[in-house]
């Protein structure tokens, strides 16, 4: 079955539906990796060590908060199932015990947290049709990591839109107290793990 994969995000989100769903993207080989977005398909290039050396202390860092808080902490990538027309691989994200049903032999709805760190192919979308879906499927956080600027966007949902919470050297989850992060430390833990650190 020949698929076209969309390389270059849109500039606008689009107003219809794509003509694929759930089936269409099982179907798919393993590789390449993609995501399916409103019924689209899009092509998920390789990550850069930068943007995995920030996916993996990001990750250790939420694995440690939840072994305090309780729930469960994933890395990309692992299918989360939002809708029949949307299949994402979130890079990390958090599932409370609230809703452990989710969790199934893939994630069938959406987990509390996500964390999307940015690349030059995913930017675009991470801000803009990512964002629109996490905020219609009730993600409760959504996390927009940019790596190259060393700035975190920490969003929240209030009533179907996500909005940027304030924050300073240090984050502190509204909806989970035990989440937090220290900004300096994180980045000089990236720092550290990369081989120019």
């Amino acid at each position: 079955m020949a698929i076209p994969l969309l390389k270059d995000v849109p500039l606008a989100p689009s107003d219809d539906l794509g003509p694929y769903r759930r089936k269409d993207y099982e179907a798919l080989p393993d590789q390449p990796r993609c995501e399916l977005i409103y019924g689209r398909f899009y092509l998920s290039p390789s990550p850069s060590p930068l943007h995995q050396t920030v996916v993996g202390v990001l990750f250790e860092k939420l694995r440690r908060a939840v072994r305090k808080i309780g729930g469960w902490a994933f890395v990309a990538p692992l299918d989360v199932y939002l809708t029949e027309h949307s299949a994402v691989q979130p890079d990390v994200f958090y599932v409370s015990p609230a809703r452990r049903g989710i969790i199934q032999s893939r994630i069938e709805g959406a987990p509390d947290l996500l964390i999307e760190v940015l690349s030059s192919g995913t930017a675009r979308n991470d801000r803009g049709d990512k964002l629109r879906l996490y905020a219609e499927h009730d993600v409760r956080e959504y996390w927009i990591v940019d790596p190259y600027e060393r700035q975190i966007e920490f969003l929240r949902n209030e009533g179907g839109r996500l909005v940027v919470t304030p924050k300073g050297s240090e984050y502190r989850s509204q909806d989970f107290p035990g989440i937090r992060l220290n900004l300096i430390e994180l980045w000089q833990e990236v720092a550290e793990g990369l081989p120019n650190g």
